[in-house]
């Protein structure tokens, strides 16, 4: 298990800076292979595909900075201030990788195999978590479910990124933080408050026979 472990490490390591290097499209599983001092075989053996390696370098990125948040929401920190950070974070290694960045927000279509591996973290779990601290924090609304409320959130922000990443605006790190915060204030409580939610509908009174 150790020798796989450290196959596996070389493995990402080496797509981590070829990918950098060539880009996405430029890098094949022998160039991979190649720079990790491992056979062809030994990389197949280990990983299906080079998306899969993608995948998996991004996941290995969440589950790196997990831990620190975990320890900020057992100390009750703002939840809102802590989704920031993490959406930022986020945005920031997704600027830093932009031929791969997409296949990590969007996923590979048809390639279950291809998800993140279920024994690490993942950013929609801690995202989920934020958002059940909000609510006890009384920020975040407590008439819908956290998790349904996390998918809405990190699709706007995936879609968000994949548009930057094209060329869009928002490609700037206060362009960025300036969209999260709108994002995130979105499901806040303090919006209905104000009587900033939907308009709500008038009924029609009936008329009298």
């Amino acid at each position: 298990m150790q020798r796989t472990d450290r196959s596996r490490n070389l493995i990402l390591d080496a797509a981590d800076t070829t990918f950098r290097e060539l880009g996405f499209a430029g890098v094949s599983m022998e160039e991979i292979a190649q720079r990790a001092g491992l056979t062809r075989k030994t990389v197949y053996n280990l990983f299906a595909s080079k998306e899969e390696i993608a995948l998996r370098l991004a996941a290995r990125v969440e589950a790196r900075y997990d831990p620190a948040y975990r320890a900020r929401i057992a100390a009750n920190e703002a939840a809102l201030a802590m989704l920031e950070d993490v959406l930022l974070e986020s945005a920031r290694w997704c600027l830093a990788n932009p031929t791969i960045a997409p296949l990590a927000l969007a996923g590979p279509a048809g390639k279950p195999s291809s998800n993140p591996p279920s024994d690490r973290p993942s950013l929609h779990g801690l995202v989920s978590d934020l958002l059940v601290l909000g609510q006890r924090q009384g920020v975040i609304r407590k008439d819908e479910e956290p998790d349904i409320m996390s998918k809405v959130l990190l699709g706007a922000y995936a879609q968000t990124m994949l548009y930057a990443l094209s060329g869009g605006p928002f490609q700037k790190e206060r362009g960025i933080k300036y969209l999260l915060r709108l994002i995130v204030e979105g499901i806040g409580v303090q919006n209905r408050a104000a009587g900033q939610g939907p308009p709500q509908r008038k009924k029609t009174p009936k008329p009298k026979k």
